[in-house]
């Protein structure tokens, strides 16, 4: 599971840096930011396979979707001076939250699934 979570990160990061590279390549008219753009997403999308050896799909995409979104629109502020209004933010603030609640629960009903294992095991 721990190389699970290290491969997810590993996608929200290049996937963040592919899209990055997507702003700086200018309509891929530029081309080392285009290449990065390749490079980017193609690494996301093997590390995000890699991940799903070990971890639900709909838990990996929805982490992998929800805090790439949030982790690309604070690179915008910061790198590019992007605004966000305050819909937003608060936007962002609920598939963040979305994204936890999603996998508590995931988590809680694996909880539960394993008691009831060993329940029977103990039967």
């Amino acid at each position: 599971m721990m190389k699970g979570i290290l491969y997810l990160t590993g996608a929200i990061l290049t996937e963040v840096f592919g899209s990055t590279m997507l702003k700086l390549s200018q309509g891929f008219s530029q081309l080392l930011p285009s290449i990065g753009v390749l490079i980017g997403f193609g690494c996301a999308f093997t590390f995000l396979s890699l991940a799903l050896k070990t971890i639900e799909l709909s838990s990996a995409y929805a982490t992998w979707s929800g805090v790439g979104t949030a982790l690309t629109a604070l690179v915008g502020l910061v790198l590019f001076n992007e605004t966000i209004s305050t819909k937003g933010y608060i936007g962002l603030a609920l598939v963040i939250c979305g994204v936890i609640v999603l996998n508590q629960s995931k988590k809680q009903k694996n909880e539960t699934k394993a008691q009831l294992d060993q329940t029977e095991w103990t039967s």
